[in-house]
């Protein structure tokens, strides 16, 4: 394990799985705050009926938008960082270039980054699909790597 840590692209694959993964679970905090900073709002559909003040139904409209884009984009934390952290731990063991190695994690982080702050800030589309899809292309083009590496047919 001493020597795993002394290899620079395995501590930038650390640096980096750290930095998505608490990005990912910062999530739920998030979804946390904003529940309490709007009173813990009921989401049941019950509770929904008994709303029947116009500007509480659109008060509680927005919150259920905000809870649904927060909940939509931990879930796509889950569907894209856990792949990334498995495909790119099999890459760091390829033996890949720092430079190359630091340039796809780089490059998954920061999209990942982005794409939060285009579901939070609710920027317009294709600002959230281009950095899912710019994340996903790191994460293909290390298991490329990984499959061109080991492939035996």
């Amino acid at each position: 394990m001493v020597k795993l840590m002394d290899d620079e692209v395995f501590k930038a694959f650390t640096t980096y799985a750290a930095v998505v993964i608490i990005k990912m679970l910062l999530m739920a905090p998030m979804t946390a705050f904003y529940r309490f900073s709007r009173g813990e709002v009921d989401v049941s559909v019950l509770h929904c009926y008994a709303l029947s003040v116009h500007s509480l139904w659109l008060v509680f409209v927005m919150y259920l938008m905000l809870m649904l884009l927060l909940f939509r984009c931990h879930q796509n934390d889950l569907e894209n960082i856990v792949p990334f952290v498995v495909i790119a731990l099999l890459y760091t063991l390829t033996g890949p270039s720092l430079s190359s190695a630091l340039l796809h994690f780089r490059v998954f982080a920061g999209s990942r980054i982005f794409h939060t702050l285009s579901y939070v800030c609710v920027l317009p589309q294709p600002c959230r699909a281009l950095s899912w899809m710019i994340g996903m292309l790191s994460t293909f083009s290390m298991a490329y790597r990984v499959l061109s590496s080991v492939l035996v047919l």
